[in-house]
This record gives structure tokens, sequence and C-alpha cells, in this order.
């Protein structure tokens, strides 16, 4: 009896061990982006409309700050696998010749696929012919010898059923798992975005037109992202407690006080810039929470600079207020406009408007202008150089005021 329970349990501990191995290889590592990498989103609308708001850009760039980062959307609204979206007057290069062209020249290190949304509409009698150009295009990324993360799709949200939205969602979700899949057999990283997009989409508007996200949506994304590729950035939490002795502080440091009016004077630098939320949002990124105890009732400010960046009674402060404003938050929106003026001088550079007549089969006419696509270089190599810089943190010093 005793050696066969010795057996069980040893039975039971080899399947756990089992288990437990094979949890740990399927989910997927932390993207560990190096000094110098080039990442490039390549994809449909899902890329291409973050242009407007460069919330995907930001939260890398900001989540890696000590790591000189550059980025290239090649996000092509209504492209699949195949690349039939671009194609153009400007044949040859075929349609597909001109994706890998796109690709090519953008120099990747790491390529993500926001691909699958334009091929569901084919339903199940597409899916061979979407693996197949998926297991193409992942070929050629190999071939450039970059790293391939794979983004699931995401739904289609509208009040209108004569859409068939149920019937569209069924086939998103079935080119999901079959991104899933080939992800799984490549040894490629997977993210399912398309769980948490359909969750918050029914407790806030982040879609409009039906199928693709606005600037909430976006923001969201980033911190979907951000998650999933383990660059999540545990929000901070200060302590100021004020007593006879001075005022004391935990993961900050007090300075010495400038006046009266001044009852904590401190300083904090944050591991990681927060991402602002769009104009008018209640939700927060990665906001310090800063705790004060000692103070007497009343009304309180707490400063940064000459911006009041949070305020509140004695009571509210002693549970803590998160902090979602302030030099920190105005240093990442800058960042934010930088990368979108990056993107629309790379937009137009790669895209350019007459490019039939500029590097397509009529460049004989208009060719001389590709010397000036080519100088627009210069401004999106320099503004990337302010992004990673400015990418840095910097310190931010606090006063807590009486409100009279």
């Amino acid at each position: 009896m005793k050696k066969a329970n010795a057996a069980f349990v040893w039975l039971w501990m080899l399947c756990f061990l089992l288990c437990k191995s094979a949890l740990a290889q399927t989910r997927p590592a932390a993207l560990d982006l190096k000094d110098g990498d080039r990442v490039v989103m390549l994809g449909s609308s899902v890329f291409e409309n973050d242009f407007q708001y460069g919330y995907l850009e930001t939260m890398l760039t900001t989540r890696n700050p000590d790591k000189g980062i550059t980025f290239r959307n090649l996000g092509w609204t209504g492209d699949n696998v195949w690349g039939e979206a671009r194609s153009t007057y400007t044949n040859p290069p075929t349609p597909y010749e001109h994706l890998i062209e796109d690709l090519t020249k953008s120099q990747p290190t790491v390529v993500v696929l926001g691909y699958g949304g334009v091929e569901a509409q084919d339903g199940m009698a597409g899916l061979p012919h979407f693996k197949e150009g998926l297991n193409k295009l992942i070929d050629k990324i190999d071939g450039l010898g970059a790293k391939t993360i794979l983004l699931s799709t995401i739904p289609v949200m509208s009040p209108d059923t004569a859409q068939h939205i149920a019937q569209r969602n069924a086939d998103l979700q079935l080119y999901s798992q079959a991104l899933s899949e080939v992800a799984s057999q490549r040894g490629k990283m997977f993210v399912d975005i398309y769980k948490s997009i359909d969750e918050l989409s029914k407790k806030e508007q982040i879609i409009e037109n039906t199928v693709h996200l606005n600037e909430l949506g976006y923001f969201h994304l980033a911190q979907i992202l951000e998650k999933a590729l383990g660059l999540e950035a545990a929000p901070a939490t200060t302590t100021i407690t004020l007593g006879k002795g001075g005022p004391q502080a935990s993961n900050a440091r007090i300075l010495p006080l400038d006046g009266n009016a001044v009852l904590a004077k401190f300083n904090v630098i944050d591991k990681y810039l927060p991402l602002p939320a769009p104009a008018g949002s209640q939700v927060m990124d990665n906001a310090r929470t800063v705790i004060v105890s000692g103070l007497k009732k009343g009304f309180y400010a707490l400063m940064a600079g000459n911006e009041q960046v949070a305020s509140g009674s004695a009571s509210a402060w002693a549970k803590g207020i998160a902090i979602a404003q302030g030099p920190q938050f105005e240093q990442t929106r800058w960042i934010q406009e930088m990368v979108n003026r990056k993107n629309e001088l790379h937009f137009f550079q790669y895209r350019p408007l007459n490019q039939t007549y500029i590097i397509g089969f009529r460049k004989y006419e208009q060719g001389r202008h590709v010397k000036g696509l080519e100088e627009q270089n210069i401004l999106i190599k320099w503004l990337e150089g302010q992004i990673i810089l400015k990418s840095v943190p910097k310190e931010t010093v606090y006063e807590l005021k009486k409100v009279e």
C-alpha cells in the first residue's frame, strides 16, 4: 500500500511538473527590445488609424526610455497579407512586391503584424489562402532576421442588426484562432487583443464606424499591448508623513521648505512616463498615488511648478490621491506630438500622393522629385533623436499647500 501511494504521489508530481513546463512554453515571453531596434507595424487600418494619435509608438517608446528604438508604421487601410490594398497604377511592382518592398526598406528588427480583419470577410473558405499568405510573409520577415509578433483581429460593433454583426465577429474570431495557430506552429509571439477590446467596448465607446478604434480605443489598446508584452509599469505610491520633526517621505526625497505656506516639499522621478488619456476621459495610466498623513482638517492642494496637479480634503489625502496631470504628462504629450509629426513625414515619403509620376512607371516625367522624398530622412532622423532623448523621465518637484 505504501509503495502504491508513493507511486501515485510520484506520478502526480510528474504530471504537475510537465503541465507547468507546458504552460511556461506556451506563455509568451516579455518583449525584450534592444538598443537600436527598429519596430515596424505592418497591417491594415488597426495601424494606419493610429497615425492621428500615436499611442502605440508612444507607449513602446516611454516603456523603453533607455533604448534608442525607432519605428515605422506601414499600416494600410483595407490591406491583407497579400498586399492587395497597395495596388497602384505603378505596376510593376505588383501589390505583393510593393508590400515586400515597403517592409524591406524599413529595415526591421521587430515586425508587429495586424492582419486578418479584412481577410475574415471571406469566412471559412478564405482561411487556406490567408494562412498561405501569412506564412509566406513570416518567411520573409525571418529572412530579414527580424522577430515577428502577431496580433489578433478586433471585433466589430454596431447597433444595426442588419449588418449581421454576430456572424462577422464569428468570422473574426475564426481568423484570430488561425493567427494563434500559425504563431504556435512558427514559434512566434501571439497577442490576443480581441477579448480585451470586446469587453471594453461594452463599457466605453471605443469603436467608431463599426470597425475602427477611436482615440480612447487606441489609448486602451496601448495599455493592452503594454501588459501583454510584459512592459506593464506598476503605478508608484509616495507617502508623506507630517509631524513635529518635519515631513518624512517614503518613495520620495524631502526638500527644504521655501516658506511658511508650504507644508511639504519633495521630489520624485517616475520610472516610466505615463500615457496621457484623451481629453475629457477619466481613465488614467501609471498615475502616481500620493498619501499624506498628519494633516489637520481642511482642504489641500499639491503643486508642481505653478500648476495645481491635485487637491482634496485631509481625509482624501490620507486615503491617497492619484496624480493624473503635471509635468510628466506634458512631457509625454510632447513626445506623442513629435511621434505624430515624424509619422506624417514618413507617410508622405513612402506613400507620395503622385507616386506614379515620382517613383512609378511614369517617373520619367517627375522622377527628379524623388530627391525631395529622400531629403525628408534628415528631418525624420532628427525627430527620432529628440523623441528618444525626451523619453527619459525627469525629476518632478511637488509642494503641498493648504487652500485658504
